[in-house]
């Protein structure tokens, strides 16, 4: 069930950007969507064939645009650019870091257009064959509705009752099957908004890691030059030492107020090292957080995939259980054809025998 979920939509691109929407009112101002930068990501769903741009801040949606054939992203300056959803009825726009960034999603917004076109493409080729194979079943319908109500009234109460009774079960069922579906898509949405969510936290996660790793490269390296300094400011310090000892006037005093300069110098830039310490394990603790945070996303996940596997579980029941009245009212069905050919044999037979009789009275 798990694989199923993950390969149905699945994010295929993914930038990091400012997201703004026109003004509903004036149609020029723009109204931030996002107080900081948030992931905007590409994904595909391989059931229905069609390509999305989500976004989430937060527990919202601020994006969620089916790309379609008509849609152009315009360049509006070397950092922001826009398209219109006609669906939403509202113009996007996005402002990334670089201008690097905005040229990627620029061009991964084409290629994924021209992906949609031929997906659609190709549904329209498919939804004509389909016609061409139905054309004949309105006429079919009706030669059979008209064979049905050729035969004279009779009472068959029995197969009739069974017949209402079984139509009624198939609504039944069939709405039952709606609801669930309707439910198992709301477990889809949620799911879909739990995976751009994840998505997001692995992103910030690698980076995280990526930075984490350099500050204990950089760490090692200052130790190393910590170790280094200080040393050399114990070599200062006996240096001056030894002129206070000699107590030389002259160069020598000038030597020393080179060497403390020198000491205080190195003491200043030992202060700046061990604050850039503090900041790098404060980012640490950043770090753990961000992973307690990616924990929690990848619990609520499971929790809404086993509520999907409960949800398509009853779909499966309600689908046996309507194949099953299909079943029963398909064999209703053939007890009253039966029951009219049998009827139909009887009327023949004493038509038969009335013209029989009134040969005879003739007589």
């Amino acid at each position: 069930m798990f694989p199923h979920h993950r390969e149905r939509e699945q994010p295929i691109f993914s930038a990091r950007a400012h997201v703004f929407q026109i003004d509903p009112s004036t149609k020029r101002n723009w109204i931030p969507a996002s107080k900081h930068a948030v992931t905007v990501s590409f994904f595909y769903d391989a059931n229905r064939n069609v390509y999305r741009i989500i976004s989430v801040g937060g527990t919202k949606a601020i994006i969620n645009c089916t790309v379609t054939p008509s849609m152009t992203f315009t360049k509006t300056s070397q950092k922001f650019g826009q398209w219109a959803d006609s669906r939403a009825n509202t113009v996007y726009g996005l402002g990334f870091a670089t201008e690097q960034q905005l040229h990627q999603f620029s061009d991964k917004f084409k290629e994924v257009k021209d992906a949609a076109r031929l997906a659609r493409e190709k549904s329209q080729d498919k939804e004509l064959a389909n016609t061409a194979l139905t054309i004949a079943a309105p006429q079919f319908s009706q030669d059979l509705a008209d064979e049905l109500q050729s035969p004279p009234v009779m009472c068959v109460n029995g197969p009739e009752d069974k017949l209402f009774r079984s139509q009624s079960a198939d609504i039944t069922l069939s709405s039952e099957k709606e609801r669930i579906k309707k439910m198992l898509s709301e477990g889809s949405i949620c799911e879909m908004n739990l995976e751009a969510e994840l998505f997001t936290l692995q992103d910030s996660n690698s980076k995280l890691v990526a930075a984490l790793h350099e500050a204990n490269t950089n760490v090692e390296q200052w130790k190393k030059q910590l170790a280094a300094y200080q040393e050399e400011t114990e070599r200062l310090r006996e240096q001056v030492a030894e002129l206070e000892a000699h107590g030389g006037q002259g160069p020598s005093d000038l030597l020393k107020d080179e060497l403390t300069q020198s000491l205080e110098e190195l003491e200043a830039l030992l202060k700046a090292k061990d604050e850039e310490i503090h900041i790098l394990q404060s980012k640490k603790a950043e770090y753990h957080e961000m992973e307690h945070a990616r924990d929690e996303a990848m619990h609520r996940l499971r929790e809404t995939e086993m509520r999907n596997s409960e949800l398509e579980r009853r779909i499966q029941n309600t689908e046996q259980n309507l194949s099953n009245s299909l079943e029963d009212r398909d064999r209703v069905d053939t007890e009253i054809q039966r029951a009219i050919e049998i009827l139909d044999i009887k009327i023949f037979d004493l038509n038969d025998l009335r013209q029989s009789l009134v040969k005879l009275i003739d007589k």
